[in-house]
Order: C-alpha cells, then sequence, then structure tokens
C-alpha cells in the first residue's frame, strides 16, 4: 500500500518545516489528549504525549525557540461514558485535540467532521511513522486517507488452564504443542468443548465453567465467526455469510445445551468475571493480550506461565484459526487552531518512537506497532509480548473501517444473545438477522 504520493509527501514536508519555524511565536500551547479503555495499566496512552511534549520543547529550546507545551490528559475507563463526554465535547466545540480511540470510530467520525486526517500533518514516509507495520496503518485508513497513528496493538487469544488440561490427560509436552495444533487447525472449537466438559465431569470447574467466553458485547465475537468461515466485508461492502453465522450461533447455543457455559453467563459482573478466571474457576476462556497485565497485576496470578497457556481461536467446521486485533488509534479533532493541530501531529509522531511506546506494550501487556519495537531490548526481554507478538499478530484480523459496521454489528449480537440464552432457536436468530439487516442496509451489505 502506497499510504503517500510522493508530491504529497513533499507538499506535507514543507508544510511541517514551516510550522516548525513558527514555533518560535507559540510561546505557551495547551494541549488536551483524552483516551477511551484506559485503567491503571494503560497510563502510557497518555502518558506518552507528554514525555513528546518535553522532547519537542527541549528541541525547540536547543533552537533558540521558546515554547511551553502543557498537556492535559483525561483518562475513560468505560467506552460509553468517552463516546458520550466526546460528543458533547464536540457539540460545543471542546472537544480535546487528541483522542485515543478504537479504529472503527474513524469512518463514522470522519464523516461527522470530527477528525482531520493526520496525513495532512506529518510526513508518513519518515521515521518512526514509516517503520509502523503496514497492516496496522491500513486500519488506521479510511476512504483513501490516513486518519490515525496506532496507538498500540493487540490480540485476542483462547486461554486455558494448566493443571485442568494435565487432568484431563494432556501432557507437557502435549501442551506445549497445543498452540501449532491449534493453528494447524488439529485442535478445534469441537476440541474445546469436549475438553470443557470433562474438566467439569472431573469435577475440575463447576458446571457452567468449564468454557467462560466474554461476558458482555465485544469485537471478541467476530473472531468466532471468522473462525467458522465468515467474512465482515470484501471489496468496501459489508457481508453476511448465513451458514457461517449459523455455525457461530450454533456453537454457543451448543456450549449452553452441554452445560458447559451458562445461559445467563452474559451480563455477569465484570469484576466477578476476572476473579474467576485468575482463580482457576473457570477451564478454557477467551480474552485479550491486555488481559495478562490485569491477571498478573490486579487479580494476583502470579505465576502466569505455570497455570495458563494461550493460542489462537480454534477452527471450527469452514474456517480457520485466527485472532482479531483491535488498535487503538491516536486521532486529531476538528475545529482547532491550525498551529495547535500541527504540533498536536507531532507529538503524536514523536510519541510513537519504539522505546516510547515499549512504555506502554510492556506495561499493559499490549503488542507493538513497529518491526524497531521488537528490537527494544526493554520489550524482547518480556517474556508475554515477545511470545505473544509471535504466536498471534501474524494471524490477526480487523473489524473493518465501515460506517454502517456498527448496525451490523448491533443486529449480529443482538441475535447472538437471544439464541444463547433461548430466546430463539438459531435459525430463528439467524433469519431475523438476515431480515433486519436487509432492511437496514440495504444494499450496502451482501447476504450469502
Amino acid at each position: 500500500m502506497t499510504l503517500l504520493p510522493t508530491l504529497k509527501s513533499l507538499t506535507v514536508a514543507a508544510a511541517i518545516l514551516a510550522s516548525t519555524s513558527a514555533l518560535a511565536l507559540a510561546k505557551d500551547v495547551h494541549i488536551s489528549v483524552w483516551a477511551g479503555g484506559t485503567g491503571p495499566n494503560d497510563v502510557y496512552r497518555l502518558d506518552a504525549i507528554e514525555i513528546a511534549a518535553q522532547q519537542l520543547q527541549r528541541e525547540a529550546a536547543l533552537k533558540g525557540e521558546d515554547l511551553k507545551i502543557t498537556v492535559e490528559k483525561k483518562p475513560y475507563s468505560a467506552w460509553e461514558d468517552f463516546k458520550q463526554a466526546l460528543t458533547l465535547a464536540a457539540e460545543a466545540k471542546t472537544a480535546p485535540n487528541i483522542v485515543v480511540s478504537g479504529h472503527e470510530d474513524i469512518a463514522p467520525w470522519s464523516q461527522a467532521g470530527l477528525i482531520v486526517p493526520i496525513e495532512d500533518y506529518v510526513d508518513l514516509d519518515s521515521w518512526p511513522l514509516s517503520d509502523i507495520y503496514e497492516n496496522l496503518m491500513q486500519i488506521a485508513s479510511y476512504n483513501g486517507a490516513v486518519y490515525g497513528i496506532p496507538q498500540d496493538a493487540e490480540s485476542r487469544p483462547m486461554f486455558f488452564w494448566k493443571p485442568y488440561m494435565k487432568a484431563i490427560g494432556y501432557s507437557d509436552a502435549d501442551l506445549d504443542a497445543l498452540p501449532q495444533s491449534v493453528q494447524d487447525g488439529k485442535y478445534t472449537m469441537k476440541n474445546l468443548l469436549e475438553d470443557a466438559k470433562k474438566m467439569q465431569e472431573k469435577g475440575l470447574v463447576q458446571a457452567g465453567y468449564g468454557f467462560y467466553p466474554r461476558a458482555s458485547n465485544g469485537p471478541d465475537y467476530w473472531q468466532f465467526y471468522t473462525s467458522f468461515g465468515g467474512a465482515m466485508e470484501e471489496g468496501g461492502k459489508l457481508v453476511f455469510d448465513k451458514a457461517a453465522m449459523t455455525r457461530t450461533y450454533q456453537f454457543f447455543a451448543d456450549a449452553v445445551k452441554a452445560g458447559v457455559t451458562k445461559k445467563n453467563h452474559i451480563g455477569m459482573p465484570g469484576d466477578q468475571w476476572w476473579k474467576e478466571v485468575a482463580t482457576g474457576k473457570a477451564g478454557i476462556w477467551d480474552g485479550g493480550t491486555w488481559h495478562y497485565a490485569r491477571l498478573v497485576n490486579q487479580e494476583g496470578l502470579k505465576d502466569f506461565f505455570g497455570n495458563v497457556i494461550f493460542t489462537l481461536i480454534p477452527a471450527g467446521e469452514g474456517g480457520k484459526a485466527n485472532t482479531l486485533t483491535h488498535p487503538l488509534v491516536y486521532l486529531l479533532t476538528a475545529g482547532h487552531d491550525q498551529e495547535d493541530t500541527e504540533i498536536a501531529a507531532q507529538l503524536i509522531k514523536i510519541a510513537s518512537e519504539p522505546r516510547t511506546n515499549a512504555l506502554h506494550a510492556v506495561k499493559s501487556a499490549h503488542l507493538g506497532i513497529s518491526k524497531s519495537e521488537s528490537a527494544v531490548d526493554f520489550y524482547a526481554a518480556d517474556r508475554w509480548t515477545r511470545e505473544a507478538t509471535e504466536r498471534l499478530l501474524p494471524h490477526a484480523n480487523a473489524m473493518p473501517n465501515n460506517s454502517d459496521f456498527g448496525k451490523y454489528w448491533n443486529i449480529m449480537w443482538k441475535n447472538l444473545e437471544a439464541s444463547w440464552t433461548g430466546a430463539k432457536t438459531v435459525d430463528a436468530a439467524v433469519s431475523d438477522a438476515e431480515s433486519e439487516l436487509k432492511s437496514t442496509l440495504g444494499d450496502k451489505i451482501v447476504i450469502r
């Protein structure tokens, strides 16, 4: 993918040079940055901008310029609160200069005029941006323009409690081979449900705790659809694969029927879910790479690698083993003074340098954004980031940057939940989803 034609690169470079020379006039600059989904392990989503500001100020001083940048940081742990606050701030024309959000927000926010393309303010062909993984840059783009810079990367693996896997017959050698077996399609979703059942039959976990998936809506459920052969988008159009969605809904209905997942699992308190997976109350569960940080730092699971093994999401019928990456991205909001936006863009660029981004990756158990980051000693020496990067990231897919995907997602989830709880049969849920997608999206989605 050619992110910028040469002429545009030169134009952007000239604009950056002009803005840099104008910094002498910007004695006191206030830059605000808000970050969604940010807890105690994710502070560098905000702190990296502050680190970048200190660097830019020092560079200005060495050029004889008097530049002071004040960074106002605002973390939001709940995505709903973050989105609502940002919407209200945008309406009041008080939106922050920089937001950190999921890449799926790029399409609707760009159409609404809330954000501006970052490619207009930085040279993507220069380091460190030129070194960021190209697939992540594609995920940060929409409609032919690069809107954001990836702030992190992650993947969503399947976790297995090792002592229980041993108790149902797996040797240490079997467990060491499990990630490759999943990758090769030899260990499948069918095997997963069988093992969850065995754990319960041996009394290792209670009924309903054999397979303990995410207890709320989230991107995770799209990787199950992929594992059963589904596609989310092709050729710029959303895709609803009825056979794949039927297999996806049926998998969770089967898990409930087999008694390895609770019928009322969805909606349980988050803190309860975390405590149970961290203490071995659950046998198999899915989550994200960042779970490592919370399990170890907040939930008290000290010997993670002695108790847990992680793999790709196993293949189901018609599909392949996979994982989903959901990068958060730095975005520039519209409506600010041009010079402030140019400085904000420079801060994002500096914050994306490998050593700085590695602080976030290691502290939060996310994955690096660039090739060079893997060579940073601090990053490479961390077992979790190293193994998760090698095992998961090459097989990751992502949700599409499509302004209508949110509607598709809501319809998909509503009917998955209905078939899970038994409110609808699987066939009825798929049929209702198809009807609603046709009436809601029309020719914007391919039904097959």
